[in-house]
């Protein structure tokens, strides 16, 4: 981060044991951030994170401090909040199918914790928030995409609010991070360890891929950038699901492909930004900048002469972006630190 921003400051993670928290770790606890807070509700992996911790780095260990709450908790929200200067807010439920089989456990999370998140922001005087959001909130069709969409509003709506009180509240939005908790590549590599064939919902199907190195990139740039109610999303190419697999076969040794279906609310093809805030947003070379929409309810004192354009020609989706061939993903999957490691795992193995 540039500019000292984060010197002495505090830094809240929420969801922060997750990968994107495990990364910010990784980039944050070398620089002069003050104190980064670690929020969430699984004592397990806050254990995990403080013996990697100590184990890794001891020196820098006391810069982070956990605490075990739920965004669905106002009060646990309003106490972890106290003395924040930042905040990073990645606690979600985000597994499409749990959340088609529990949309009102996503609602809980994404919308209802979203918003104890920001209140408790705004009223503790806090600087700046980074929300995370998912390519499936735009033109969602399945319940955690809803929720996100619904979450977006909050967002927008809390940054109105925070603007007059002096917090900035923006948003980020990206697609698939590649080995991030939940995703496909780390159970690729398991399945072609057991000899088994890799499961592939539908080849035809296109995400887009980020390794979690350029999650944290994002948000860094969103908080350096942000007005109230700014959304950032960065360019990214993509892959078909079928080049993905062949990719990871191609590193790891080839097992077969099992074609089994798209699950419960699956997309085939997801969408970044949609036509409406395509035509108000503004290209930052890797980033895309959608400004926030700030007009009031008083429609009467807005007028327009003439034709009104009220989206672009298409969104920009993983069928429309720069789509990698099966050499392409090959090289975009060996950036993901989670493949680097297990290809040395791998050779380490072979050599013995």
């Amino acid at each position: 981060m540039s500019g000292g921003a984060f010197e002495g400051k505090t830094l809240l993670i929420t969801g922060g044991t997750g990968s994107f928290g495990n990364t910010v770790l990784k980039h944050f606890l070398v620089s002069d951030v003050g104190e980064i807070r670690i929020f969430s509700r699984d004592e397990k992996k806050q254990d995990d994170m403080r013996h990697r911790l100590q184990e890794r780095c001891p020196e820098l260990a006391g810069k982070v401090r956990f605490h075990i709450g739920d965004v669905r908790d106002d009060r646990s929200v309003r106490d972890v909040m106290r003395g924040v200067d930042y905040v990073f807010h990645a606690a979600a439920l985000k597994q499409v199918p749990s959340c088609e089989f529990f949309p009102m456990e996503a609602v809980r999370t994404n919308v209802v914790g979203t918003d104890n998140v920001l209140h408790a922001a705004i009223d503790a005087g806090v600087g700046r928030v980074v929300c995370l959001s998912t390519d499936k909130a735009a033109y969602p069709i399945n319940a955690m995409g809803k929720s996100k969409a619904l979450m977006e509003s909050i967002i927008y709506a809390n940054a109105r609010n925070g603007a007059d009180a002096g917090t900035v509240i923006c948003c980020t939005r990206y697609g698939n991070v590649m080995c991030s908790r939940g995703s496909v590549i780390p159970l690729f590599v398991k399945q072609i360890r057991e000899g088994r064939p890799v499961t592939v919902t539908d080849p035809s199907m296109t995400r887009f891929l980020m390794n979690l190195d350029e999650a944290v990139d994002l948000v860094e740039f969103a908080f350096e950038h942000a007005n109230p109610g700014d959304l950032f999303i960065q360019k990214a190419p993509a892959s078909t699901v079928g080049d993905l697999a062949e990719a990871v076969q191609r590193l790891f040794g080839h097992t077969g492909t099992s074609v089994i279906g798209t699950r419960h609310g699956e997309k085939l093809f997801e969408t970044l930004m949609t036509r409406e805030e395509r035509l108000r947003a503004e290209d930052m070379g890797d980033y895309f900048r959608v400004r926030a929409d700030s007009r009031d309810l008083n429609y009467d004192k807005f007028f327009v002469e003439g034709e009104v354009q009220t989206q672009a020609d298409e969104p920009y989706t993983s069928h429309n972006t720069r789509r990698l061939d099966v050499a392409g993903t090959v090289e975009k999957i060996k950036t993901a630190e989670y493949v680097r490691l297990a290809l040395e795992g791998r050779e380490r193995e072979a050599a013995q």
